[in-house]
């Protein structure tokens, strides 16, 4: 009978914990030009998104409802060599809202230095702490990041270990020749993103990912004047960020991800909550202070 109610508790066990994403991949070939076989694509987006939702990434117990939903979808401009593309790759991570249907995001970005090699029916493989090749070095850093902004949202710096982790996929990237990994490229890229995450310096855009989410968002669907009025005193967290590091580029990462739906957040504010945010709002993403004027009705 014990040995019965163990392969039971296992089975069940078995059944109810999963991996931590749950990643939708899009490949898109509209740009690529010439005779390229499609099958190929077809075989690329199943071996990605097997890749991305059986590995497991980190050592925390996932239930099935507790995965976290993103989407990546790899833009394919042109084949520079056989078996070898250039493109872009798009990467949206969000959670849901507590006691909602809403889902929020809490990463999004334009990766635009992603070249990969990729034969049909070859199996993706990944090791931490070497790199094999660009195409699963840049989809397991975009997993370690979805991870870290979603942990940074339930408990505060709560993704450090996960940044590190996609920190470490970058050191093992610096010997190669791809694009996107090295601190010499520009401001815009893997490097700097995690990088600038894990300074102090950028810390405020992480305090403000907590507050803003974990108790401004969760609590809006019982508390939404207070959970507005949490939301509108994180975005002040941004502002030692934006004065020492004005236009960054994990600044702009973060509107990428709530600037529209701070518009529709703060349109159904009291009008000094409005004053109030459209003039934080113009110091700390000044690029879309024409946008914020919607919060107004402009």
């Amino acid at each position: 009978m014990k040995h019965i109610i163990f392969i039971l508790l296992f089975f069940y066990s078995s059944t109810n914990v999963a991996q931590e994403l749950n990643c939708k991949i899009v490949i898109n070939t509209d740009q690529l030009q010439g005779s390229v076989q499609t099958q190929i694509f077809t075989q690329l987006k199943q071996s990605a998104t097997e890749f991305l939702n059986n590995t497991k990434w980190t050592k925390d117990v996932f239930t099935q409802q507790e995965k976290i939903d993103c989407q990546i979808q790899i833009i394919i401009k042109q084949m520079v060599a056989e078996d070898t593309y250039a493109g872009s790759i798009q990467v949206v991570g969000s959670r849901p809202v507590y006691k909602s249907s809403y889902n929020t995001q809490i990463f999004n970005c334009e990766d635009n230095d992603f070249t990969f090699l990729y034969q049909q029916f070859t199996t993706l493989d990944f090791n931490l702490n070497s790199y094999t090749n660009n195409l699963t070095s840049v989809l397991a850093f975009y997993a370690y990041v979805i991870l870290a902004s979603d942990y940074d949202t339930f408990s505060p710096l709560g993704g450090t270990e996960l940044w590190q982790k996609a920190q470490l996929v970058v050191a093992s990237a610096q010997n190669s020749s791809d694009k996107g990994w090295h601190s010499s490229e520009g401001f815009r890229n893997r490097f700097w993103l995690v990088d600038n995450t894990l300074q102090p310096l950028f810390q405020g855009i992480r305090d403000c990912m907590y507050q803003y989410n974990k108790n401004g968002l969760d609590i809006m669907w019982e508390k939404p004047d207070e959970g507005r009025a949490v939301i509108l005193k994180s975005l002040d967290l941004l502002k030692p960020v934006a004065q020492n590091r004005p236009a960054s580029f994990n600044m702009q990462l973060f509107f990428n991800a709530k600037s529209n739906e701070i518009i529709n957040i703060f349109k159904n504010g009291q009008p000094d909550e409005k004053t109030k945010v459209t003039e934080t709002l113009s110091i700390v993403d000044p690029a879309n202070t024409t946008n914020y004027l919607k919060i107004n009705g402009g």
